[in-house]
């Protein structure tokens, strides 16, 4: 007999149209875990119903960035925890209400990260709930990694993000992310379960596309490089800058596409744009450097960047560049391995892990060194075993068929027998 389909709740502060990497994991999964036969329904605090296939519900107190959620935030730094009462009853109702009747619920960060933590303790208290789904805590990321976190965090109530829960299962994006998560919560057990890709929706094309490389001048150039990141400080643009800078030194015409929209979790990012636009100007790099953030076309429109419009730019592109100083995971780079297209980036762990015949550069070499391996590299690079692996690996199909379902029907499974046994 064919399995039962699953009634799958995914979670997260925010959803597209919202442009974030967490934001288009959700999408994925929910797109996907649909079209493979389940019933999918998605909550989060920012966001609109930005698809007709699936039920999507937009509730403002799940956001990162509601002004209640702030002041709340801002008293528990003094000490005040009784304020987090209210806020957390009435989230735990909304949470209570929407899994009714789902045999999982899926929430991307929200169990570690400091955005919402009214939110993080009535997801808590979900678990506990004895007619409650399983809650699976899909971990991207946590503050705790960094190597001076704030000192608040470390004190009630807020250190009980790095807490684990017994009643919640722990899935995390990579192996590198792994043994992070372990050194912070101690002994747990965490499940490695990859993000993946969906080639079927990633292979379209846009009318954008077309227009910005004409504007560009992007086919007569004799190097493009696109690379897909936040305006942001730990994605590191301003190394990206001076290796554009380098490579230009070398003698080629160079265009770089940065294609990121400014960070909504992060204040810094207006001032970190502006910083990164005088750089650009100072080293006399703006016919090389493209920034999407605020891009106007020459009918002064607004370029609004799609997820189909930047695999556009990958498919027109020479080489992905990525220089992060940290990262979760890596999605850029699986999408550069599918439709073969050459990797340059930084030799953190994440990158290492998933970067099969990668050109890597450590963070402390010289731009201008970097410049010249990326050009030796390009001068007799193949793209084969990245797309092989990726389509192997990291296909959402495959990921879905020998990882997220498997170890989905066990932890329902496993609820049904404790509640069974009561």
């Amino acid at each position: 007999m064919p399995d039962k389909p699953l009634r799958i709740g995914i979670l997260h502060y925010s959803c597209p149209p919202v442009v974030g990497g967490v934001e288009e994991i959700l999408r994925q999964q929910a797109s996907i875990f649909h079209s493979m036969g389940h019933s999918v329904s998605v909550l989060a605090g920012m966001g609109e119903v930005y698809t007709e296939a699936l039920p999507v519900r937009i509730e403002p107190m799940l956001g990162s960035n509601n002004t209640r959620i702030i002041k709340v935030h801002d008293k528990c730094k003094q000490g005040v925890e009784i304020s987090l009462k209210r806020p957390t009853n009435r989230i735990f109702g909304i949470l209570k209400e929407w899994s009714r009747g789902l045999d999982v619920v899926i929430a991307h960060n929200v169990l570690h990260m400091p955005f919402n933590l009214p939110l993080t303790l009535a997801l808590r208290r979900l678990a506990d709930s004895g007619d409650s789904p399983v809650v699976v805590s899909w971990a991207h990321d946590s503050p705790y990694f960094q190597p001076s976190p704030p000192k608040y965090l470390n004190t009630p109530p807020w250190s009980i993000l790095r807490r684990p829960h017994p009643n919640i299962h722990y899935v995390c994006v990579s192996e590198s992310r792994l043994g992070l998560f372990e050194k912070q919560c101690g002994d747990f057990t965490w499940r490695v379960i990859h993000n993946g890709i969906d080639p079927v929706r990633f292979f379209y094309l846009d009318p954008k596309s077309v227009r910005l490389s004409e504007e560009l001048d992007l086919f007569s150039r004799d190097l493009v490089l696109v690379q897909p990141s936040r305006v942001t400080p730990r994605k590191n643009l301003e190394l990206s800058i001076h290796i554009i800078r380098g490579i230009k030194e070398l003698g080629h015409n160079v265009l770089l596409i940065l294609t990121g929209a400014y960070d909504p979790h992060e204040k810094r990012a207006v001032a970190y744009y502006h910083r990164l636009r005088y750089w650009i100007d100072e080293l006399g790099l703006k016919d090389n450097i493209a920034v999407l953030a605020e891009y106007r076309f020459r009918d002064r429109k607004k370029l609004v960047p799609n997820r189909i419009f930047i695999r556009d730019l990958y498919l027109m592109a020479d080489i992905l560049l990525m220089t992060s100083k940290d990262e979760g995971f890596g999605l850029p780079l699986l999408e550069a391995g599918l439709i073969k297209l050459p990797i340059a980036c930084s030799d953190i762990p994440p990158f290492q892990e998933l970067g099969e015949g990668a050109c890597f550069f450590g963070l402390d070499e010289p731009p201008l060194v970097i410049a010249g391996r990326i050009m030796e590299y390009l001068s007799r690079t193949s793209t084969h075993k990245m797309f092989r692996n990726v389509m192997r690996r990291y296909v959402w199909q495959v990921v879905c068929k020998n990882e997220v379902f498997p170890f989905l029907r066990e932890i329902t499974g496993k609820r049904v027998n404790q509640d069974s046994g009561q």
